[in-house]
C-alpha cells in the first residue's frame, strides 16, 4: 500500500497525531502543491565491478567506497542511480510563503519533502517493472552511513542531472533545487532484506526536527 502523502508530511512536521486544524491545513497545502507541480525523476542502470577501493559502476568514474555500499550491494550485479526533484517552482513557492507566514512555510516545506519522496517511490516502482523477477535493495543516498556526500557530484554527473532535470550540486554539496533527492538502488537475483533503517544512517540525523523532539520517522 502506498503511504498517504499528507500523513508523510505530518511525520516530517513531527506531528503524526496532529490536531484536526493542522491536519486539515496540511491537506490543503498538499492539494494546492500537487495542483501546481509534480516530482520529476530520472534513473540509469549500470553493471557493478568489485574493486579493492569499493563497488565501481562500469563505464563511469564513480566508485562507491565504504562499508555501507559494500553491505547494501553485496549480492547485486547491477545498480541504478536515481535523481528526483520538485524543480525550481517549489523553491519559488517556498520563498513566497516565507515572506508571508513562516508557519505556513514550515508546512509547505514538509509537504515538499513528502512529495519528492513519493516521486522516488514512483521511480522505484518503474525500476521494478523494468526488471521483473529481480529484487531491489532499499534506496540509499550520499550521506547515509559512511557513503560520502562527495559522491553527489559524481552521481549527478553520471545522470547528467543538470541538463535533464535542472538539478545540480552546490559548492557545499547540497542539491539545488532544494527539494531534490539522489539515491543508489541495488538490483539482485535474490530477495533483499531491509537494511537501511534508523537515525544512525540518515543524512538528516544532525538537523532532524523529529529527533530534537525525541521521536523518529520510523524508517
Amino acid at each position: 500500500m502506498k503511504p498517504d502523502v499528507t500523513a508523510e508530511a505530518l511525520r516530517y512536521l513531527g506531528a503524526a497525531d496532529a490536531p484536526e486544524p493542522l491536519r486539515r491545513q496540511t491537506e490543503e497545502e498538499m492539494e494546492a502543491l500537487r495542483s501546481q507541480l509534480r516530482p520529476r525523476y530520472i534513473y540509469r542502470v549500470w553493471d557493478l565491478e568489485r574493486r579493492p577501493c569499493g563497488v565501481h559502476l562500469a563505464g563511469t568514474d564513480l566508485t562507491l567506497e565504504g562499508e555501507t555500499a559494500a553491505r547494501m550491494l553485496e549480492s547485486c550485479d547491477r545498480a541504478a542511480l536515481l535523481a528526483c526533484t520538485l524543480g525550481t517552482r517549489f523553491d519559488q513557492l517556498l520563498t513566497a510563503a516565507q515572506a508571508r507566514s513562516m508557519a505556513r512555510a514550515v508546512i509547505l516545506d514538509a509537504c515538499g519533502s513528502a512529495l519528492v519522496e513519493q516521486g522516488c517511490d514512483e521511480a522505484e516502482e518503474a525500476l521494478s517493472a523494468y526488471f521483473p523477477g529481480r529484487y531491489l535493495t532499499d534506496r540509499f543516498s550520499p550521506g547515509y552511513g559512511d557513503l560520502s556526500l562527495e559522491l553527489q557530484r559524481g552521481l549527478c554527473a553520471a545522470l547528467d542531472s543538470q541538463r535533464r532535470l535542472g538539478l545540480h550540486v552546490t559548492e557545499s554539496l547540497l542539491l539545488n533545487p532544494v527539494k531534490s533527492v539522489t539515491a543508489v538502488i541495488g538490483i539482485s537475483d535474490r530477495p533483499q532484506m531491509a537494511r537501511i533503517r534508523g537515525c544512525a544512517y540518515c543524512q538528516m540525523r544532525d538537523r532532524c526536527v523529529l529527533r530534537r523532539g525525541g521521536k523518529h520517522c520510523g524508517s
